[in-house]
């Protein structure tokens, strides 16, 4: 399955906040790891996507007097969406090998 480079940062996210994983967590982690600031419209474009792809899925958690009663979503990461991420790392690791005088550690054991 194919996904875009926003996408693969989007289930990085997710994977690496495990079940904390939901939108403005996953939007601060963006943040923080790329230096970019993407919009919360965006983000939710991506997260939609990648579940209609069967990369991620979803659930709500519990209403909150903080969010005025409103449910957070939560999302996980599935085994299609593992896939989709170590298909993208092999495909960037094949260009990456090709070039002449960048060394990613690859060859070190």
């Amino acid at each position: 399955m194919k996904i875009g480079a926003f996408e693969e940062l989007v289930l990085l996210a997710v994977g690496s906040l495990g079940e904390e994983a939901y939108g403005v967590a996953v939007k601060e982690m963006l943040e923080s790891k790329t230096g970019k600031n993407p919009s919360i419209g965006a983000l939710h474009s991506a997260l939609y996507r990648l579940e209609d792809k069967g990369c991620l899925v979803s659930h709500e958690g519990g209403a909150t007097s903080e969010r005025g009663g409103r449910r957070k979503k939560y999302y996980q990461i599935t085994s299609a969406g593992k896939e989709a991420i170590m298909e993208a790392n092999k495909i960037r690791m094949e260009f990456s090998k090709n070039i002449e005088g960048l060394n990613l550690g690859l060859d070190e054991a």
